[in-house]
């Protein structure tokens, strides 16, 4: 079993990643619309296509981190990610996910999971057993 302390840490490396991806993906797109002629409708796919890319690396980095059980490290990454995104919806704008938002915020997990389970298989290796 995953000790509690380390499977933390895993998936805040996890959701950290992802946040970190966002906030510099962000930037760069709010630049091309400031400062080009595009459109934001233009770039919703690309938008999307960044996002879910940025919500498996988190799991990657997570399950890479933790070495072990890719798939929960990966699942609790996106929910956790979910689950931030979903408080600061309600609680700075009063607004819930919708019925779109919560099956992206469903599919955002799957890939977390799938992200982890790369994760611990290619970064991770095998389990450290201290003795």
């Amino acid at each position: 079993m995953i000790e509690a302390k380390k499977f933390g840490v895993s998936v805040l490396y996890g959701v950290i990643t992802i946040f970190l991806l966002a906030a510099i993906t962000s930037l760069v797109f709010s630049f091309i619309l400031s400062f080009t002629n595009t459109q934001e409708k233009s770039i919703t796919l690309l938008i999307t296509i960044i996002s879910f890319f940025s919500v498996f690396a988190g799991g990657f980095i997570c399950g890479g981190k933790g070495k072990q059980k890719g798939w929960v490290l990966g699942g609790a990454t996106g929910l956790l990610y979910s689950v931030i995104i979903l408080l600061y919806q309600y609680l700075g704008h009063g607004s819930l996910f919708t019925l779109e938002q919560l099956v992206y915020y469903i599919c955002y997990t799957l890939t977390a999971m799938m992200g982890g389970v790369l994760g611990v298989n290619i970064a991770g290796g095998p389990p450290q057993h201290h003795s």
